[in-house]
């Protein structure tokens, strides 16, 4: 179940969860068996391990969905570390160990073969509580706090410096695979999950790799639209991986559905828009394009039909 992006709902009949700012996994578990899938369905199981052997699946069976994050000396999600981890399947042991991962659970969808799709947020909730998660190791329940002011927990969220928060209707059942205005989330940090159209080369230190990406993402007619370039964000190591993901897809033509400026055309290596990234940014210009981005890193979790505009 996904959310709609607007502002903290009013009125009564509303919990309040805070926006994590990781990977949104489900993880089916009956005793040992253990099974962890992104959002769009892939196995991403052997590269969690530590959460596989939690023991969320001890005496029962469940389907829970979550988020799995990694936390910075403040204790804070942090989506670069989470990088780290998300392309790497088996990891080494020093590597989980210099970036642990949490799974932070806040839904519940079956519990001991029994579907609680059509029961209310309450109601699963309680039912997540009842089963003790947050006693074990790298588990977390997160709170849920309802009946309270959404423009008050965002502002406990802008304190301590999280992502921001999803407002969930107490009374709505679960939908999965649906956009749903019974969530709705208030982002703090602006980011926008993108394709990459194609790269510039770059100068100085950065001329025999890129210099920018040009970036895109589809509107709700299905067209590629351009958002724009980013060039800062990246690492040296970021810079060579992007590098050989993109040495396949090239492409001689833009692959977008409008015309791109021709100051941003210039040199331009094009690619076939299959690579997901996201970026934060500052603003959103009168010309759609986004204003001050830099990247955040390749989302593998995404598959490329699905990256559309999500702006409130």
């Amino acid at each position: 179940m996904l959310a709609t992006a607007g502002g903290p709902p009013a009125g009564p009949g509303w919990a309040v969860e805070f926006k994590w700012d990781g990977v949104r996994a489900v993880l089916a578990a009956a005793g040992d068996e253990v099974r962890i899938a992104s959002r769009n369905g892939n196995d991403i199981t052997g590269g969690y391990p530590e959460i596989v052997a939690a023991g969320i699946g001890a005496g029962r069976s469940v389907l829970v969905d979550g988020e799995l994050v990694a936390l910075d000396a403040q204790g804070r999600p942090d989506f670069g570390l989470l990088q780290q981890r998300m392309h790497v399947r088996g990891p080494a042991p020093e590597l989980r160990e210099r970036v642990p991962v949490l799974f932070y659970v806040f839904d519940v969808l079956v519990l001991d073969g029994a579907s609680l799709l059509a029961e209310p947020y309450d109601a699963r909730r309680e039912a997540l509580l009842g089963l003790g998660l947050d006693v074990l190791p790298g588990v977390g329940v997160p709170p849920s706090v309802p009946d309270v002011s959404g423009a008050q927990m965002l502002e406990v969220a802008r304190q301590h410096g999280l992502e921001g928060i999803v407002a969930k209707r107490r009374a709505a059942r679960y939908d999965p695979g649906r956009r749903s205005p019974a969530w709705v989330k208030t982002a703090l940090v602006q980011t926008q999950e993108v394709l990459v159209g194609g790269w510039s080369p770059g100068q100085g230190r950065r001329a025999s790799t890129m210099g920018a990406l040009l970036l895109g993402a589809r509107d709700r007619a299905g067209r590629l639209r351009y958002l724009g370039h980013v060039g800062t964000g990246f690492t040296e190591a970021v810079l060579r991986d992007l590098m050989a993901r993109m040495a396949p897809l090239r492409r001689e033509r833009s692959p977008f559905d409008e015309e791109v400026p021709r100051e941003h055309v210039r040199g331009v290596r094009w690619v076939e828009p299959r690579l997901v990234g996201e970026v934060r940014y500052r603003t959103l210009t009168t010309d759609g394009r986004l204003r001050h981005a830099a990247w955040r890193g390749l989302r593998p979790d995404r598959d490329p039909g699905e990256i559309v505009l999500d702006l409130p």
